[in-house]
Parts: C-alpha cells; structure tokens; sequence
C-alpha cells in the first residue's frame, strides 16, 4: 500500500523551509483554469497566473496529456544526447520568431544568465577584452544569480553577497539620452525589459526601444530583451517585441513558456550562437523531454489568433473595471501594461499600500500581486472566462471598499 501522504500546514514553512519568502497564510492544495481551492475547501479566484506562469490556468486538459503521456516515455537523458520534445520545441519557436536557435534551461535567471555570458564571450571574440560592458536599466528584473541580480540595478537584490561583477553600467528606465551617455565601443550589450515587470508594470516608449537598437548597431553591440514575464502570449503578441518592431539579438524567456512546468531558453541567431561553442556553456536538466513536451503544448495552444486576440479583449475588460474601481474609491491613479501584464498604480494617498490591498484581497477570496510597494500587479491565465474576471473584480471592489470604510 503506498505511504499516505505527511500532514503539513502554513506553520511547517516556517520551521523546515529556509526563509527567503513569506507565503500567505493559506496552502493552495488544488487548481482547475482560475480557481484554487486551498486546505480548507475555500475556493479561490486565482488572478496572479502563479507570477505570470499558469498561462492556460491551472490543470489544463492538454497540459496534463502532453506531461502524461511523456512521462510515460521519457523523463530525463541529459545533454549527451538530444530528445525529440527538444526539437520539436526549438522549432516551433525558431519558426515563430527572429531567432535561428535556441537554448534551454530551466528558469528566467537562468536564460538570462546564459545571454550575458554569451553576449560577453561575444564581445570578447568580436572586439577583444575590453568589449565586455553591459549596460542595463535601474529597477529592472533579470533573475536571482549573482550574475542577474548585479545587471538587475536593485541594491537591496545585489548588496551584501561580496564583490560584484563588474563592467555593469546602469541607467535610468526609457531615458534615451542616459543610455546614449553609456554605451560605447566597450558596450558588448544593452538589455532591456520591454515592460519592468517588478518594478512596476512600467512600458517601455517606442522612441526608447528603437533608440537602443541604433545604439547597439552604432557601437556593435548585441541588444537583450527580457521578456521572462512579457513573452509567450502576456501582453497579446507571442512576445513584445513583435508590437514594436524592434528586434533584439537575444531575447530570453520562461515563466509561461512552461505553462508552470519549469523551463526557459534563450533564442538567438546563428551568427551570435557560434559563439557558444561545445563545452561553454551547459546545464543538466536544460532542454529536459517533459518540460519540453509541456512547452510544446503551451505554444501550439498560446501561438493562435484565438488566444492572442482573446488577451488584447480581455484587457479591455480589466482596464475598464479597474478605472472604475480606481475612481469610485480614489485608489488607482493609473492603470497601466499591455495585454494580461496590469498594474494598478496606487494613487498618492494610498502610496506603500499595495499589500495592504493584497492582504484585503485575500480576505476575500482573491488572489492578487503586488510590484513593489505602489502597484497591484494582475497576471491572470490568458484564457480565463469573463465569469472569472467578473467575480474577481467583484471581490477586488469589495476588498477595496473594506479597505476605504477601515
């Protein structure tokens, strides 16, 4: 008979789990599309997108096929040898995009990880040692390693782990002429979020975009887009960049690549992958048949007219209730993003509020999130049904009120 399984609750967090988060007071135990349904049987309605993961929701029927019926093949084969889900993968994104190949991995650092050291070995191949620079925007996101977190220009990520890396340059977010103070003929990159995600749903202009790939064809330097957050259908094209124009030499991705199975990748072009010769770079489970196999089916589903004209739709919804929301309450200044990537921006009265709004909404039975202390971020699977969006902004307004009337 199998072992049945342990009893756990919030409080085990605290005693066996390292503390680098504060999770909320109740344990999710199960998903379907946008509710969740925690320890005690309350159901939930889910508008985080487990941080702009769940992309289909939870417990997809054709997520759960594609892992099960690979799981029933093939699990893990390592890097010796290749596996189709793999291939398959890389090419259903290289047909899809500027890039002419790609390299996985198994999260956002780690694809971004990957993109500074091959645009620096890049650099060093093209323009000799000096060519090393990577200039990036204060307050943006790239990912946890001490690599990311220093191109991150967030001191409270990057200080006290000892020496930083250096020849990183920071600049401030859609200021132009900043970044053309920065770069020069040492600059090896430039990488940008199309949209800071965690600090604060902030757009970047278009002005801003095509000026930083003139810089980087100006000074022969490689132009990095994050869309670890954006891509993969969040804002309404398969990645951000394709609204813009502007096409990067590297773009990184992840979270909803996976749907919520771990993975990301790195897509480039075949100029700039010959760079990463065998044996530069590498990881154990990057690439791996079930995470694959997953992604695969999250962009057969995501890449349609369906689903990416369904986000730019249901976008308009949310803005629509929000505004009224933030004017009937005088709680949102601003709402602001693309697609199913929003955020709510606190308005001077309720500035350093955003978890008390989280903490409301938990409250009643919604799950929200927060970037950084002034907005309420929303980044809901992008197939929820309206019912869904209705209800949750129904408890968004109730919570609000409550908080308001307090």
């Amino acid at each position: 008979m199998p072992t049945p399984p342990l009893p756990v609750n919030r409080a085990d967090f605290d005693q066996v789990i390292v503390p680098t988060f504060a999770p909320a007071a109740f344990v999710p135990v199960r998903g379907e599309g946008s509710r969740v349904w925690d320890q005690s049987g309350r159901e939930l309605i889910d508008l985080t997108g487990g941080i702009a993961v769940n992309v289909l929701g939870h417990a997809h029927p054709a997520l759960v096929a594609a892992l099960t019926e690979q799981a029933g093949q093939l699990w893990h084969i390592s890097n010796v040898f290749t596996n189709e889900p793999a291939l398959r993968l890389a090419r259903k994104l290289v047909e899809a995009t500027f890039a002419e190949r790609a390299f996985f991995c198994n999260s956002g650092a780690e694809a971004n990880e990957a993109a500074f050291k091959l645009a620096r070995r890049f650099g060093h191949e093209t323009g000799g040692a000096q060519k090393h620079e990577i200039v990036a925007a204060l307050n943006s996101f790239h990912g946890r390693t001490l690599f990311t977190v220093t191109v991150g220009g967030q001191p409270k990520y990057s200080d006290g782990f000892g020496p930083k890396i250096e020849g990183i340059r920071h600049v401030p977010y859609n200021d132009l002429e900043a970044l053309k103070a920065a770069v020069s003929d040492r600059t090896c990159a430039v990488v940008l979020e199309p949209i800071q995600g965690e600090s604060g749903i902030l757009p970047a202009d278009q002005s801003y975009l095509e000026g930083a790939r003139e810089l980087c064809d100006a000074h022969s330097a490689l132009l990095i887009f994050d869309e670890v957050q954006t891509g993969v259908g969040r804002t309404g094209d398969l990645f951000a960049y394709m609204h813009t124009g502007v096409i990067p030499d590297i773009l990184t991705t992840a979270k909803s690549l996976g749907g919520g199975f771990p993975i990301g990748a790195m897509l480039t072009t075949e100029r700039i992958a010959r760079h990463f010769g065998v044996g530069t770079h590498g990881t154990t489970f990057g690439g791996n048949p079930l995470a694959c196999a997953v992604a695969g089916a999250v962009i057969d589903i995501v890449n349609t007219p369906e689903v990416l004209d369904g986000v730019r739709q249901r976008h308009q919804w949310f803005r629509e209730r929000l505004e009224r929301i933030g004017e009937r309450y005088g709680i949102f200044s601003l709402i602001r993003g693309r697609g199913l990537l929003i955020g709510c921006v606190l308005s001077d009265a309720w500035k350093g509020r955003a978890k008390d709004v989280f903490d409301a909404a938990e409250r009643e039975a919604l799950m929200v999130l927060q970037a950084g202390p002034d907005v309420v971020r929303l980044a809901p699977s992008l197939v929820i049904e309206r019912a869904d969006i209705d209800e949750g902004l129904d408890r968004l307004e109730r919570a609000i009120a409550t908080l308001v009337g307090a």
